[in-house]
């Protein structure tokens, strides 16, 4: 946050201070790895705005969930385990993770393909990759980028948010990751992405658009490249089938709901009197989530992704394990 004009004004230098788990030569001691990450822009006006209207069900945040669940005793100041603050953490897990997953030649990648009502074109990994970060909404398509950031500006001046659609790529991912039946990956992946507060739906490949395609036009047709590999001539599955991963790219897009706190004067109900009231909070906010919220959603893949590449590493050993056991009894 506090960097650039699509983001909250809040200042955070975002330090990770590692307490645990790691040795002074900078190598992991096989502990667990513990984080700190310290908020340092929590200045007292900020703190008496959220008092202001502590005792409201904030619309679009989960202050009336949290009180079905802990009463009226919840952590008011910023929004608690739902604010998106809490993100930070996921982040830095997942840098670990991407650190890990790039010696295995895997790369995870996000990006904005929509926001509002303006669509990015559809582009490919190399592009998306040449572009990263060039603009602060983080779109590949760099004229549609210019046209969404213009168009945040119209809607912050409103006093309102902006949601959209962010596209997740993990790249150069080996098949037959994942398990068949209760561990698939793109489950597991869903529920990583899932998990992130903002995140209101996720698809894979062409997603929600095969309800509306034949068999034969959705199904992915395999053939054999000059070096006798199997690849695939399209990739409508977004690289999973059977909970597995075939080797494509697995591609993923994720719909971003606009940041739930807005100047927009709005109705809601006060939860000590149970009477309705209005509310306009004057609060520090993100115009829209997009410019952050990919560094997430990358961060929650890696670590998926991560679990199942360790889970198959697994297979393997064991798999060794019973060749020396075969060897073993052939010996006795």
């Amino acid at each position: 946050p506090g960097v650039g004009k699509l983001n909250s004004p809040r200042k955070e230098t975002d330090q990770c201070e590692v307490f645990a788990g790691l040795g002074q030569d900078g190598v992991t001691t096989g502990a667990p790895l513990g984080i700190m990450i310290y908020n340092v822009d929590t200045q007292k006006v900020h703190i008496d705005q959220y008092r202001d209207y502590k005792d409201l069900f904030r619309p679009g945040h989960a202050t009336y969930p949290f009180f079905l669940k802990y009463g009226d005793s919840q952590d008011w100041c910023g929004a608690g385990r739902s604010s998106g603050r809490e993100s930070v953490t996921r982040v830095a897990a997942g840098a670990v993770a991407k650190h890990i997953l790039a010696r295995e030649g895997i790369d995870v990648i996000a990006y904005t393909v929509q926001c509002m009502d303006i669509k990015a074109k559809e582009v490919s990994y190399d592009e998306a990759k040449r572009n990263y970060r060039k603009n602060e909404i983080n779109c590949p398509d760099l004229e549609a980028a210019q046209k969404m950031e213009e168009r945040v500006m119209e809607i912050k001046k409103e006093g309102d948010t902006a949601g959209g659609i962010i596209e997740l790529r993990i790249h150069n991912i080996p098949g037959g990751l994942g398990e068949p039946v209760f561990d698939k990956l793109s489950a597991t992946l869903s529920h990583a992405i899932m998990g992130i507060g903002a995140v209101k739906g996720v698809e894979f490949g062409v997603g929600f658009k095969c309800g509306n395609m034949k068999g034969s036009e959705f199904n992915d047709q395999p053939y054999l490249t000059d070096k006798g590999k199997i690849r695939f001539k399209t990739n409508n599955c977004g690289g999973t089938l059977g909970g597995l991963s075939i080797g494509e790219d697995i591609v993923m897009r994720i719909a971003v709901k606009p940041t739930p706190t807005v100047s927009v004067k709005q109705k809601t109900v006060n939860m000590k009197t149970m009477k309705e009231e209005k509310l306009d909070p004057v609060t520090r906010r993100d115009p829209t989530l997009l410019a952050r919220i990919y560094v997430v959603a990358e961060a929650m893949a890696a670590c998926a992704v991560l679990d199942a590449l360790y889970l198959a590493k697994a297979y393997d050993g064991l798999a060794k394990l019973d060749e020396k056991w075969m060897k073993l009894k052939e010996n006795d």
